[in-house]
């Protein structure tokens, strides 16, 4: 009824993003639309501002409502905009622990229509602007927003420390090597995995080159702190061999030898072997045995 539709009948809403309406999308809409009956909703979630649920709904209701409306208050806004990227940070880690993409229209609103104009993104603080930054750096690629990177590196702001961490390539890679480290969710690491060839390319400090390096590195092996699963660590000698061809040889070298060192893991890893070899034997019977038919029917055809 509120996109009006058919009187009388509910129906699952379609977006042309991701498949479905959520509320906040509504909500959102609205508050900027009749932004005078948010206020009752906004004192509500001031009273409430010391519950870790406050940003949360904040940052959904009200996201855009920041960017249009214009604010006097530099107190005030400093806490709604500071408040903005907690609750985003909180609720694109929801997404992450359950792998849904249920906020990628909060996500794709901060990135296309705030990071990427300057005239919204100026209404907020220069802090908050470079916090944002940081925070849309961790989740770009597991939004399926890699398209959007290029543009996004260009107007990145100038941060203090920038003379000792690099330029905005190198502040990206930091963000997101650290959210590889935290992530634990598998379809999410294997997701990230395959958007890291977006990387392919940059010009990265030495220092960031090692620290991704690393962490990559580190994904490598089974058991302890990681414990990854064995997709996981073909995905991540993939992304590896991509990013760093230089050294893949003597890398997985090293890497059969500390295999060695956890010998309960050789009988699978024998298995997988074993598996692997039949299937590529049975693949190349097969593309032999089709060659060799088409060759046959070549003749008679002609």
């Amino acid at each position: 009824m509120i996109l009006r539709r058919e009187q009388d009948t509910i129906s699952s809403a379609e977006d042309s993003i991701h498949g479905q309406l959520c509320f906040y999308d509504v909500l959102a809409d609205y508050y900027v639309q009749v932004p005078e009956q948010g206020k009752p909703i906004l004192d509500l979630i001031v009273q409430l501002w010391s519950q870790s649920f406050a940003s949360h709904i904040f940052s959904l209701l009200f996201h855009k409502w920041l960017f249009e409306i214009q604010l006097e208050n530099s107190e005030v806004l400093i806490r709604y905009s500071s408040a903005l990227v907690q609750g985003a940070t909180n609720v694109f880690w929801i997404d992450i622990q359950s792998n849904a993409r249920r906020f990628q229209s909060f996500f794709r609103y901060l990135l296309e229509d705030v990071a990427l104009e300057p005239k919204r993104l100026n209404k907020i603080p220069v802090q908050v602007q470079r916090d944002l930054y940081l925070l849309l750096s961790r989740f770009i690629l597991f939004y399926n927003s890699d398209d959007k990177l290029e543009s996004f590196l260009k107007h990145f702001p100038i941060f203090p420390n920038a003379f000792l961490v690099g330029g905005p390539a190198d502040f990206f890679v930091i963000e997101l090597t650290d959210e590889l480290q935290k992530l634990k969710v598998e379809p999410v690491l294997l997701h990230y995995f395959s958007e890291l060839k977006a990387l392919q390319g940059m010009e990265l400090r030495m220092s960031t080159s090692t620290r991704l390096k690393a962490c990559l590195y580190s994904f490598t092996s089974p058991g302890g702190p990681m414990y990854p699963t064995r997709a996981v660590r073909h995905a991540a000698w993939d992304a590896l061999d991509l990013l760093f061809p230089v050294g893949r040889y003597p890398r997985h070298l090293i890497g059969l030898f500390f295999r060695l060192l956890y010998p309960w893991y050789w009988p699978s890893s024998c298995w997988n072997f074993i598996v692997s070899c039949i299937k590529a034997l049975f693949y190349s019977l097969l593309r032999l045995i089709f060659s060799s038919w088409e060759k046959f029917e070549e003749p008679k055809m002609s």
